[in-house]
Order: C-alpha cells, then structure tokens, then sequence
C-alpha cells in the first residue's frame, strides 16, 4: 500500500513550474553590436575617420578601394570610408532628435487622450488623424520652404510622422490599463489624476514606447536618405548617407562601390534597428515569453 507520500499509480505529479531564462537571441546581439558602433563613430568620428571628410584629392577621383582608401574615393577624390563614418553623425543625431520630438508631444497627447476621454479625447485623435492623412514628403516641402534645406527640416518631418503613431499607441494602451484593478483600487483610495497615470500607468506603457522608438529610429534613417537624396535634406560639403547616394547615382557603372557603400550602411543600420525592437518586443511582450 502506497505511503501518504507516494503518488498515487497514473496520477501526474505536482511539480514546481520553473520559469526559463531566455537567452539573448542572435539577432539582438549582432543588432546591438551593429547600433554600438555606429553610435562610436558618430560620437568620435575624427579618431576612426583616416583623413578629414571634406578635404579634395585626397586620391585619384573615384578611385577604387584600396589599402589607403578601404572604400575608395568620390568624384572629388574624398575618401568615402571617412565621408561614411561622419555622415552617421548626421544620422544618429536626425534620427534621435526627431523620434525624442515625436515622444515629447506623442505621448502625454495620448496618456492624457487615453484616461481623460471626452473632448480632450475625440479632439487630439481627429488632429492625429489628419497628421496621418497629411504625406510626409509634402509636409517635408513645406518645412524646406519655410526654414530651408537643414537637419531641422529632417527632424521635424521624423517628429510629425511619429507623433501620431507614438500617441495612438500610447492612448490604446491607456484604454486598457485604466480598467485594469490595481488602477481602479488606487483610484478608489483617492489616488490624483497625476499620480495614477505617472505611477500606476506610465510604466507599464513603457514597453511598447522603447521598442516603437527603436522602429521608428530606423524609419527615421530612411526618411533622412529619401530626403537628402531628393536634395530636401542636409546640403553638401556636410557628409550624410543620403546625399551620398545622390552623388552616386552619376556613376553606378563607373565606380559602383560609390554606390553600394552608403546603400550598405544604411540597409545594416536600419535591420540592426529592426532587429533589435523585434527582439525588445519578444522580450518585454508578456504574451511572448517563454515558460
């Protein structure tokens, strides 16, 4: 006979759930790494860069790569592989402007949108709505035509773009947070406005704001591209990956490294930046954790 301890023949035994530690995937390390370094040359691009990026007939005019041009020259005889490494200064800083824009106006729009309701509410959205409905290239005209071609251009366009986004996420998120109990009960032990939605549901909106930033910063690096290649961004000699681009366009049999160089910064860049928020996503997703 079977002991009070013993189970019982064919009945599952009770064990304890041990939750698993996922392991940092592939993908969000190479994507990081990728993000890491890009940020190093933009914060010290003069002691990565072998010559200065503006500098004339620093060798043949597009010359091939080489030991002393690892990506060869431009039609200027610059050297590209540092006209690159100070080009993603601009990057960085256009991208991480115009998303911390769009999260200074989009968020508290859509916090406030999301608990208030009302016409605060039904007012805020149907101003999004129209922010949507407005093309980011025609906006990005009329920002060039009143403040010219600069890097505020860019930041402003990047920022009207994702303000929408950020706040529609932010109020859907806020709908459903607000009839969660523990908001309830701290409402109903007299709780003010303010502290409920700083304390209570700020931080858990916080996840899908990180990784709808690091999508939006890849956003924002093909818009900056789209828009100096277009010759609605930052002007020359000032070096971005976006003009680059233009000026290569002029030679794609000639000196097709001209052309590949800047495309592949950019096409690593904004994967990385993928990578890394689909990464965040799977991670910081309730739903998507492993057990």
């Amino acid at each position: 006979m079977a002991g009070a301890g013993t189970p019982t023949a064919g009945r599952p035994v009770d064990r304890p759930r041990v939750r698993r530690r996922r392991k940092p995937s592939v993908a969000l390390i190479l994507g990081l790494a990728v993000v890491a370094l890009v940020v190093l040359c933009a914060a010290v691009p003069s002691l990565l860069a072998p010559y200065n990026p503006d500098e004339l007939a620093t060798g043949d005019l597009l010359s091939p790569p080489a030991a002393d041009h690892l990506l060869g020259t431009d039609e200027f005889g610059r050297d590209l592989f540092s006209r690159i490494i100070f080009g993603s200064r601009m990057e960085i800083v256009v991208s991480v402007a115009g998303v911390a824009l769009a999260v200074v106006i989009g968020v508290p729009v859509g916090l406030l949108a999301g608990y208030r309701g009302g016409l605060f509410d039904t007012v805020a959205m149907r101003i999004q709505d129209a922010l949507l409905a407005f093309p980011a290239i025609l906006f990005a005209i009329l920002v060039v035509a009143a403040f010219g071609t600069s890097a505020l251009g860019i930041v402003l366009t990047v920022g009207v773009v994702f303000i929408p986004r950020l706040a529609r996420l932010v109020r859907g998120s806020v709908l459903v947070l607000k009839e969660q109990d523990f908001v309830v009960a701290s409402h109903a032990c007299g709780a003010r406005e303010r502290r409920l939605i700083v304390r209570h549901i700020l931080p858990n909106v916080g996840p899908p704001i990180l990784v709808q930033v690091t999508l939006a910063m890849a956003v924002a690096i093909l818009i900056e591209a789209g828009l100096s290649y277009l010759g609605l961004g930052v002007q020359p000699p000032t070096a971005t990956w976006g003009t680059l681009l233009q000026h290569a366009q002029q030679y794609p049999a000639q000196a097709p490294w001209y052309v590949l160089a800047p495309g592949f910064c950019i096409f690593i860049v904004v994967l990385a930046l993928n990578s890394v928020g689909d990464a965040l996503r799977d991670t910081l997703d309730p739903r998507l954790r492993g057990t």
